[in-house]
């Protein structure tokens, strides 16, 4: 949140309608993310996809996630004037690590198009292993939750 060039993404606790736990990030592009016109770089996109499903352990574990392995899928352009949301899930939890997926997309006429989708694959590691010299505060990391609704769970 405090980082100039960052995507100021939002985070949400999500339960689809399966009842199933997962994340969605909002964010709103910026022309810094651009790379072709009114595209988001193809990089931005990756680290946003390794962002949300990294965080989204979080949701019911305190474990925090140093990336092993990062794949993307690029479906489509990613468009720089719309607000766009990433749903990640986690799909296996070992011992010493923890795997998870991401689809990033945008909401249009009522239906989600699909840009791109990732799957990583995150060494787990505790917060003082992460955190040897900056400590968090809430202002540079956390998981807001919708503030309308009283189990802190967003749905789309």
């Amino acid at each position: 949140m405090l980082n100039d060039a960052g995507v100021k993404a939002e985070f949400y606790n999500c339960v689809d309608e399966d009842g199933k736990v997962a994340l969605i990030t909002k964010l709103d592009p910026k022309p810094i993310h651009q790379s072709y016109p009114n595209r988001m770089h193809g990089g931005v996109i990756g680290a946003i996809l390794d962002e949300s499903i990294g965080r989204t352990i979080q949701i019911e574990h305190e474990v925090w996630g140093v990336t092993i392995d990062l794949s993307v899928k690029y479906r489509k352009p990613v468009p720089l004037d719309t607000v766009l949301y990433v749903e990640s899930r986690i799909t296996e939890i070992a011992n010493r690590y923890f795997c998870g997926v991401g689809t990033m997309f945008y909401m249009q006429d009522g239906a989600r198009v699909v840009c791109a989708t990732g799957e990583a694959k995150y060494f787990n590691r505790t917060y003082d292993q992460v955190f040897t010299t900056q400590k968090l505060t809430p202002e540079n990391w956390f998981i807001v939750k919708d503030k309308e609704d009283n189990n802190g769970e967003f749905h789309l």
